[in-house]
């Protein structure tokens, strides 16, 4: 196929803001309906009750580490192939796409058998109390084994958005999605499956969605071609994957040690309390999800536009998301304080303690949200560019390195009020860092772009 292909053209070409709305809009919905499957599930088990709600909210770190498998090889894989196309070189493109794909499948088996086989002690571990465990372990075995497919559309739809095909992905989700709405009540009431029920609809929701993406490798519809003969050992393949993958892993890894801790730290004040944490980490999700997905319509127009070295349209791409993303955050900001108890009370009305927790760590949660999308633009960046350093600091410092000696000491210090407002504090650490990162990125970039000789030299060695 000819490298003229109207998605690359559009990255290359087009004008920054139009060719990020192509890319980042569908890219941003998707991600916006793989986070409500997991509010659509909380909603309608919280109809059931607290300890039921609670059980989600305990197996949501869990479904976290699932996507971070498809995303180590898949985002892994989107930064290298971005650049490979940049670069015009579509043959190691395609061996890195069928290498990631089926990579990810033989992990996310091997994952999941470990998983169901410690069950009960991971269940414990991530905060379940004895009220909570039996339906945690209900809605976890149902989901767990259906998880290859979650790994497979979240690996899929990364290598898909880095040849610029964002409208599929977008389509994907968009059609698990809402199924997942549809079979949510269905399975859980009339039914009569409960918890499971929730589980159920999961999983043949994202059943519908790796139906689409077989029909898409099958069909030879994309520009990347997909294939077990173009798998390899490669060296060169694995390290750049890696390089960009496992600090995604990492975050994700260290997003659900954060949710487990969370969830640890606030069954010392009953199951309202897990439950409270585990509704307003899903309503911040849908807002994080958004600026991730939007990153990933970003990352390969980065990408593409830093391996063709056309350092012009790099800058003009960052300063737009940087606007863009700020603007979201912050009307996202305003909203979680102005009106969060009207939030919370669609999970819950009856339970007042719920619903009080809820309120207090949305508003807490929410001043600090307006500079979340300065710190993704700037992850975004670094990896896009290949720069795994400083791309994997920025990746687990907002759930790892401040969030954890957070949620583990200030509880001690301010009890509830320590749980609370543990994640707004990590964030605010994370910002500083993030400026400080982002202004020597900066002063790089500009040397690449005025061609002064140790700037290449070093670009070159990236």
């Amino acid at each position: 196929m000819n490298l003229n292909d109207q998605k690359l053209q559009m990255i290359r070409d087009e004008k920054i803001p139009k060719v990020l709305i192509k890319l980042g809009v569908p890219t941003m919905v998707g991600m916006m309906v793989s986070a409500l499957y997991s509010v659509v599930d909380a909603y309608f088990v919280g109809w059931l009750g607290t300890s039921q709600m609670g059980a989600v909210s305990i197996v949501f770190p869990i479904v976290q580490i699932i996507v971070g498998l498809g995303m180590t090889f898949g985002s892994g894989a989107a930064s290298y192939i971005s650049r490979l196309l940049g670069e015009e070189n579509v043959d190691q493109a395609n061996r890195t796409a069928s290498t990631a794909l089926f990579s990810s499948l033989v992990i996310g088996v091997v994952s999941i058998v470990i998983s169901l086989c410690f069950l009960d002690n991971i269940l414990v571990a991530l905060g379940a109390t004895e009220t909570i465990l039996p339906y945690a372990r209900e809605y976890a075995l149902i989901y767990i084994s259906g998880a290859i497919l979650n790994i497979i559309n979240v690996t899929m739809n990364n290598i898909i958005t880095a040849e610029g095909r964002a409208k599929l992905t977008m389509i994907s989700m968009l059609i698990g999605g809402g199924l997942n709405v549809i079979l949510d009540p269905l399975f859980i009431f009339p039914l009569g499956f409960g918890v499971r029920g929730a589980a159920i609809a999961t999983v043949v929701s994202q059943a519908a969605t790796t139906c689409l993406y077989l029909w898409f490798i099958l069909s030879k519809k994309g520009y990347l071609r997909f294939s077990s003969r173009l798998f390899t050992f490669s060296g060169t393949i694995y390290g750049e994957v890696f390089k960009v993958g496992v600090p995604i892993l990492v975050f994700q890894i260290l997003t659900s040690a954060a949710m487990g801790l969370s969830n640890t730290a606030a069954s010392v004040y009953g199951d309202s309390a897990v439950a409270a944490v585990g509704v307003v980490t899903r309503i911040m999700t849908l807002g994080t999800y958004v600026v991730f997905g939007y990153m990933k319509g970003f990352q390969p127009v980065a990408g593409y536009n830093y391996g063709a070295k056309n350092y012009d349209r790099l800058n003009e791409a960052t300063k737009v998301s940087l606007k863009w993303a700020t603007i979201f955050c912050a009307t996202v900001a305003l909203l979680i304080i102005i009106i969060p108890k009207q939030i919370i009370s669609l999970f819950s009305e009856n339970d007042r303690a719920l619903i009080d927790i809820g309120v207090r760590a949305l508003r807490a949660n929410g001043i600090i949200f307006p500079l979340y999308g300065f710190q993704m633009v700037y992850m975004a960046l670094f990896l896009a560019m290949g720069r795994g350093k400083e791309g994997g600091l920025l990746s687990i410092s907002r759930q790892g390195l401040f969030f954890i000696p957070a949620i583990l000491i200030m509880p001690h210090l301010f009890g509830l009020e320590g749980v609370i407002w543990a994640q707004p504090s990590a964030d605010l650490l994370s910002v500083v860092l993030t400026a400080v990162l982002a202004l020597g990125l900066n002063k790089k970039i500009k040397a690449f772009k005025e061609q002064i000789p140790w700037a290449e030299e070093m670009r070159e060695e990236i």
